[in-house]
């Protein structure tokens, strides 16, 4: 301990105000893990403020990626019959282009003939099996060497796959008129709206197997109920 100083005016002798080292050695102490804890405060503040800003970017991120499908799906590009250019481009069922086309066109012609959804259908269903919906002018002679019940050789072509006692060949090249020709044969089928869709259809082109066209019914109706929507 630091001797007691000699007062100069008084001669008497006062206690000393010089700290103790390990008074002064605690102190600094403190003082340092002070300036650490405010530190470490510090740094979890600027790790807390990064956090929240990386959560709300993600969240916004997550918001957009939800959001703007939904949009899109709540406001799909309309579709308009007499406008194949409004088709979508990544086709319907598997069906596009031409394809399309020539679908709305069966459509079209239907429903100017007075047939709602139901005949619609048969008619895509009917161009789907026998030309995959493409105008071709071949038919079952040039592909299968197929021929009729006297032998001679089939004459199908177009979309409907019509032979020569149909009409001529331009018009059974003529998308429209051949769904013409193939509506107004329905129409002359008794009860053809209770009959199955394939049965109905074997009794205007008979064919081999009157439930060969089954397999189209879904694709025709996705075909339709796409192109059939409100022209804006």
């Amino acid at each position: 301990m630091t001797a007691p100083r000699t007062s100069r005016t008084t001669g008497t002798r006062t206690p000393s105000t010089r700290r103790p080292a390990a008074s002064r050695e605690a102190a600094n102490r403190r003082r340092r893990e002070a300036r650490r804890r405010a530190a470490r405060r510090a740094q979890r503040k600027r790790i807390l403020r990064r956090v929240a800003v990386s959560a709300a970017v993600v969240a916004a991120g997550a918001v957009l990626l939800v959001l703007i499908p939904l949009g899109l799906a709540r406001d799909p590009a309309p579709v308009c019959l007499d406008r194949p250019s409004t088709f979508p481009q990544a086709g319907v069922a598997g069906w596009s282009g031409e394809q399309l086309e020539n679908a709305a066109t069966i459509i079209r012609t239907a429903d100017e003939l007075g047939f709602a959804r139901d005949g619609q259908i048969l008619g895509v269903m009917t161009a789907m099996g026998e030309s995959s919906l493409r105008n071709i002018d071949y038919g079952d002679w040039e592909t299968r060497g197929w021929t009729n019940p006297d032998g001679s050789r089939t004459t199908s072509i177009g979309l409907f796959q019509q032979q020569d006692w149909w009409g001529s060949a331009e018009q059974r090249m003529d998308p429209a008129t051949a769904a013409r020709l193939f509506f107004e044969r329905l129409a002359r089928v008794p009860d053809w709206r209770s009959m199955a869709p394939s049965h109905a259809i074997h009794r205007v082109q008979v064919n081999t197997d009157r439930d060969y066209y089954t397999r189209y019914q879904e694709d025709a109706a996705a075909v339709v109920d796409v192109l059939s929507g409100p022209c804006e």
